[in-house]
Order: structure tokens, then sequence, then C-alpha cells
């Protein structure tokens, strides 16, 4: 089990205090708690603190910072009921955060701010959750064994043409998971077995490792073609050290379905806890994070892709280009990820 920890952001001009500890103390009575939002956390991102400090600036709140597993924090904001101090759970994949939904921890709301800021495919309907950042799930190629020419969409990773070269995590992914609900949308658990099955096939290897241990693969030969997030490449790209420059020279990124639906995106979202003890300082929370200043922030500090319209990428996911997107809304494949997964063990995809 991961290790979970604590840190303050408080407000004071600047400057950021910040400290590390093992778990919150008595709970605050109600007239201490408006003036804090409790947050859970699992993104594990150090630039995401600039975005505590940017609230707490902003506002005058104090951020609580807890950070840990989504699994974890899920299980404890349940065990902890209606004495849970968290106002905020933060997750990525929208396969977390309609778990979370499902759990029956989150809160409806409503706000003109996120409904405005924040395209409709990319939050739950109903208000449960919002997408604070995109993430686009992508195919890598091997620059000397791959012409890009003859890539086009995730269905035709079951080509046999592909045989032995296909590079993706494991079937207990989250991120696996929600690409193939996003396909299991769009042709239903017959067809969506039949393209595990062929995916399955095709493997270079079984799957192990992260996204960036995919990339790598690809620039050592283990296989020709990767699935994984754009922001893991950016990271490869920004590296000072050689060995990373080298796998970046020698792999290349392919958008696919841009003839049809478009890229799969993934999010990264918030939402308000259903025992919040500051459901105001929570929802202010939640639409300073489709700021300007705090969707820079997303983009700048780990390489994301902002859900707020005109906010510059950085420079580097900029230069990988632009794409169509898939609109399909977030919280459908995230509902998928059961099914999905059950498919996938059937298939073969351990």
């Amino acid at each position: 089990m991961g290790k979970m920890t604590r840190r303050v952001f408080i407000a004071t001009g600047s400057a950021l205090a910040a400290a590390t500890v093992g778990q919150f103390g008595r709970r605050a009575t109600a007239q201490q708690s408006r003036g804090v939002v409790n947050l859970y956390s699992s993104r594990h991102y150090d630039t995401d603190d600039s975005l505590y400090q940017s609230f707490a600036e902003a506002t005058g709140f104090r951020v609580n910072l807890v950070e840990a597993e989504a699994d974890q924090l899920i299980e404890r904001i349940k065990s902890e009921g209606a004495n849970s101090p968290a106002d905020v759970l933060i997750t990525v994949d929208a396969g977390r955060l309609w778990r979370a939904q499902q759990e029956g921890i989150l809160q409806p709301i409503r706000s003109r701010t996120l409904e405005a800021a924040i395209p409709s495919y990319l939050r739950e309907p109903d208000g449960h959750w919002f997408g604070l950042s995109k993430r686009a799930r992508v195919l890598y190629y091997s620059k000397e064994r791959v012409n890009p020419a003859d890539l086009s969409t995730y269905e035709d990773l079951t080509n046999s043409k592909w045989r032995g070269k296909v590079l993706t995590r494991s079937s207990t992914n989250v991120y696996s998971q929600s690409l193939t609900g996003s396909i299991l949308h769009v042709h239903g658990p017959q067809e969506t077995e039949a393209w595990v099955r062929g995916l399955v096939a095709n493997f270079a290897r079984p799957p192990e490792g992260n996204d960036t241990a995919q990339i790598k693969a690809v620039a050592a030969g283990l296989g020709d073609i990767a699935i994984a997030n754009t922001y893991y490449f950016a990271r490869l790209v920004k590296s000072t050290d050689p060995a990373d420059q080298d796998v970046v020279n020698k792999v290349g990124i392919f958008f696919p379905n841009q003839r049809d639906r478009g890229t799969h995106i993934n999010i990264s979202g918030a939402g308000v806890l259903k025992t919040a003890k500051n459901r105001e300082g929570a929802i202010r929370f939640i639409e300073h994070m489709v700021s300007r200043q705090a969707q820079e922030i997303f983009a700048k500090g780990n390489n994301e892709y902002p859900v707020l319209s005109g906010v510059a990428l950085d420079s580097v996911v900029a230069g990988f280009g632009t794409f169509k997107e898939d609109e399909l809304n977030a919280a459908i494949f995230g509902r998928n990820n059961a099914e999905a997964l059950r498919i996938m063990d059937r298939g073969g995809w351990t």
C-alpha cells in the first residue's frame, strides 16, 4: 500500500508553508473548516504544489493536502464516513472518478463557472465530477521499422501485419480499461472482445511496466508500436539524460482515429465529497482549477492538455501537433471500465 502524506498550503503573500505528517489531527469545528479546504489527491506531481498555492493566495483558504493512491483514498473516505474531513477528491482517469461516484462518496454540484469552462464531454452529466486536464492516449512507433503511413486506428492494431509488435500496459491498469471502455461503447461487447483477442495475438511481450516503459521498449527494439499517454513522452523530450534523448530520436508519435471519431481522451478530475464540511470552499477550489492561471500550470507543469479553451500548450506538447479528439463523454467509458476488464480477462489481456 502506498504511503499517505499530508501537506499544508497557507496563503502568506508569496510564501508557501509545507509540512509532512501522517494523519489529520482532530476534526476541525464547523467555524474552523470554513477557512480550510481539505483535499485528498492521488496526483503525485510536485508541480501541483503551485496549483494549491495559487488557490490559497487567490482566496485566502488554507489547503490541507493528503496524497495517496486513488483506491486507498476512496477506501479511506468510505471508512471515515460522516466524520471524513475531506472536501475534495482529485484523481486521474474517469474510471476512478466513476468508481468514487458509484461508492456514493461524491455529491452533485452546479456551477456556471465550471459548466462554461469545461466542455460537456469532460464532466459527469449530473455534476458529480469535473475534468481538470486532458490526457491523449496515442501510439508510439519505431522510426526505423514502421512507416507512419501504415498506422491508422486503435482497431487496426489487430491487423496481422503487427503480429508480435504491439506493446502496452496490463489490463489491470485503469488507462487500458478506459481505452477498452471507449472501444466497447463504439463496437459493443462481441466486437470489443474480438479486438482484445486480436490485440493480444499481436503483443510483442506480456504486458509489463508503465507508459514510459512501453515507449522505451520501442526504442530498444522489443516491439514496434506502443500505446501510452502523451505527457510521458514530453518528459523524455525534456530530459537531459542522453539515454532518454536516444529514445526520443528513435520513436515517433501518432494520433490514431483521425479520420473517424478521434484520439481517445482521458482526464484528471475532481469532485466534491458528499460529507464535505466546506462545500462552498470545495466548489471554489474546483472552479479555481479551471481558471486560466491554474490551467497554465496543468499545461506547463505536467505537460497535460488544458480543458479551458485558449490556454497555451507547453511548447514540447504543442510540437506534437494538433489532432481530432474523441468527444465521447468520460462518464461513459468510466462506467464501462468494469465490463471492459471482464472482456480483457476473457481475451487473454493479462
